[in-house]
């Protein structure tokens, strides 16, 4: 009967995984209920949404060297143009660029992100419930990434006890069928996030996610401009398409190790 001491954790880490999905999965189900009425993203929000304060940081400063009011150098450098911000976000960029007005990307976007005006918006998306609250637990995909670390654990665990050699009179059939109940509990949970959940974000809620989809079905109707700009916050740096600025934000990971 050694094989059930093997069960028992398969039931456990699977009951575990699947119980944390489905209480992310009403967690967001709720968050995205509070929402009232019709919400149309700005450019920030989509990109918070889209890939959190970082995002935001980013879109900001291709949007500035865009419009000529920052300098965005191949070699990783921000250099400001214009010290006068057009919202808080912007005013938060420039300020930590620094009194000389030139800085590494690295750290701009780093003291961009935790600033205060990000902060506020996403008080405001989590308020409208476009976005997940911070610290309510694990997400969606986070619950679904548990999951499938458990179908892999609880496989592991069945094939293990099928190759112990035979200490009882169990047939290996039925202790196969044993092992394979976890399994399908953890298949048909990952069935049903896929179906109702899909896809998974760390950032945006249900309605969130269902404005970020609309946005981007729509963005191709606004002029180029706005068009490029939410494909930035919606896909991040690797949608920008001129050479040096792809350039300039390919030096971020190299100026914060060094």
């Amino acid at each position: 009967m050694f094989w059930v001491l093997l069960l028992l954790p398969a039931w456990a880490v699977s009951g575990l995984a699947c119980t944390r999905l489905c209480l992310a999965a009403v967690r967001a189900a709720e968050a995205g209920a509070v929402t009232g009425g019709q919400h149309g993203l700005t450019l920030y929000e989509a990109a918070f949404l889209s890939g959190g304060p970082a995002r935001v940081a980013d879109l900001t400063l291709v949007s500035m060297a865009r419009q000529r009011r920052l300098l965005l150098a191949h070699t990783g450098w921000a250099t400001v143009v214009d010290p006068r911000g057009r919202d808080d976000i912007e005013r938060s960029v420039i300020g930590a660029i620094g009194p000389e007005g030139q800085s590494p990307i690295a750290p701009v976007r780093a003291a961009a992100a935790t600033a205060d005006a990000v902060h506020d918006l996403a008080e405001r998306l989590v308020g409208a419930g476009l976005a997940v609250p911070a610290g309510v637990g694990t997400t969606v995909g986070a619950g679904v990434r548990q999951v499938r670390i458990a179908a892999a654990v609880v496989l592991a665990l069945g094939v293990a006890a099928l190759l112990m050699p035979a200490q009882d009179a169990v047939p290996r059939h039925l202790v196969a069928l044993w092992f394979s109940l976890p399994l399908f509990l953890c298949l048909s949970c990952l069935a049903l996030a896929r179906i109702e959940a899909h896809p998974y974000s760390r950032w945006a809620s249900p309605a969130g996610q269902r404005l970020l989809d609309a946005l981007a079905r729509h963005s191709g109707d606004a002029g180029d401009d706005r068009a490029y700009l939410t494909s930035v916050a919606v896909r991040g740096v690797r949608a920008v398409g001129e050479p040096d600025l792809r350039a300039a934000f390919a030096h971020r990971g190299h100026h914060r190790r060094a």
